[in-house]
């Protein structure tokens, strides 16, 4: 494992909402007997893509004997921000307010968990960030906590799910894009689903590891969705990091868009540059899941693939089980790139990191 130099900045942490109750002191009068109500029929408003138990939702070492793991300040210092010699990590909490149909219920609980999210985490540890969760069953209201939340300079990233109601590059979704990319902020598009429909064109799969290797695929159908539609003429300034969507189907997917693009780019005119040149400069990808090849230079022939070194983020995924020990870093990486990954990319992805570094 290449080594991790000293103020790395992970783009991609998982504060755990303790309980649906943790958030009822950031929501208003109104919608507190609403989710009180809500609660006596259901224990808890938590997404399924991490089931609690399941030996992929935390290492062994990261779980507490009680509560859940990753779900307090203190756990998050001392097993990923101590241990990494991080200088920054970007909290992306997971939480079932992004799925819910009734679009006000999900605008309040979306508020909540950002308001908690900054007194919980942000205030008790100067090297968090986080991402501002948003839903998209309505972008006008998500533009409008967009820009409620935007003023506080310790939100980094809007963060939405993979897998929704409609492909993200929809101009329904464009308020979201302009209200992150008049405040500096990219979209962070993680993992995750509001289970409207299956990841697959042949319906639901029967068993969890079907779903989780399939989300590459609906990662590629929402970021031919962003170019084709044209977000990236409409916002030139916006960048999409793409969080937990493993890396190896990338060269291939651009490949073949940038290919076809050619001979039927007349039904998109606004697409004026090859989607591959466009992917280059708009997408990142985090490397936590890392699905790339084991063998001595393998890596080094995937990021030849890419044409860019500028791609990579570092991250954890803590507390998600998908390295071992302080292995986060992919065997291989060339010494050239480890200080790129970790620190410049990120950096150059996040304006907003920059400002306590002047």
């Amino acid at each position: 494992m290449s080594a991790i130099p000293s103020g790395a900045i992970d783009c991609d942490v998982h504060p755990a909402v303790p309980g649906t109750q943790a958030l009822l002191p950031y929501l208003d009068e109104y919608w507190t007997d609403t989710v009180t109500m809500i609660l006596r029929g259901i224990a808890q408003l938590e997404l399924n893509s991490y089931p609690p138990n399941a030996p992929l939702s935390a290492r062994p070492d990261w779980r507490p004997k009680q509560g859940r793991a990753g779900s307090t300040v203190e756990m998050l210092a001392r097993e990923a921000l101590d241990p990494f010699g991080l200088g920054y990590a970007i909290c992306n909490p997971l939480f079932g307010a992004q799925v819910l149909f009734n679009a006000d219920l999900a605008a309040a609980l979306c508020r909540a968990v950002n308001q908690w999210t900054a007194r919980e985490w942000l205030d008790q540890d100067a090297r968090l960030r986080a991402s501002i969760v948003v839903s998209t069953v309505n972008p006008e209201l998500a533009a409008e906590e967009i820009e409620r939340v935007a003023g506080d300079r310790r939100f980094v990233q809007v963060l939405l799910l993979v897998g929704g109601e409609m492909p993200l590059g929809r101009r329904f979704n464009w308020p979201i894009y302009q209200a992150a990319e008049r405040h500096g902020l990219p979209v962070g598009v993680h993992a995750g689903s509001m289970y409207r429909h299956p990841p697959t064109q042949s319906g639901y799969p029967s068993f969890l590891v079907e779903d989780y290797i399939l989300q590459s695929q609906v990662f590629a159908s929402q970021l031919a969705s962003l170019v084709a539609e044209g977000v990236f003429v409409k916002f030139p300034a916006l960048k999409v990091v793409l969080i937990e969507s493993g890396v190896t189907w990338l060269p291939s997917f651009v490949w073949r868009f940038s290919k076809d693009w050619h001979g039927v780019r007349t039904e998109v005119p606004w697409v004026k540059r090859s989607p591959a040149e466009i992917v280059r400069e708009h997408v990142r990808l985090t490397i936590q899941p890392f699905d790339g090849p084991s063998e001595p230079g393998g890596l080094e022939r995937l990021i030849d693939h890419f044409d860019s070194d500028e791609l990579f983020l570092f991250s954890t995924d803590y507390p998600h089980w998908h390295f071992d020990g302080v292995d986060a870093l992919p065997d291989g990486l060339p010494a050239s790139l480890t200080r790129k990954i970790l620190v410049d990319n990120p950096l150059a992805t996040y304006p907003r990191l920059k400002e306590n570094l002047q």
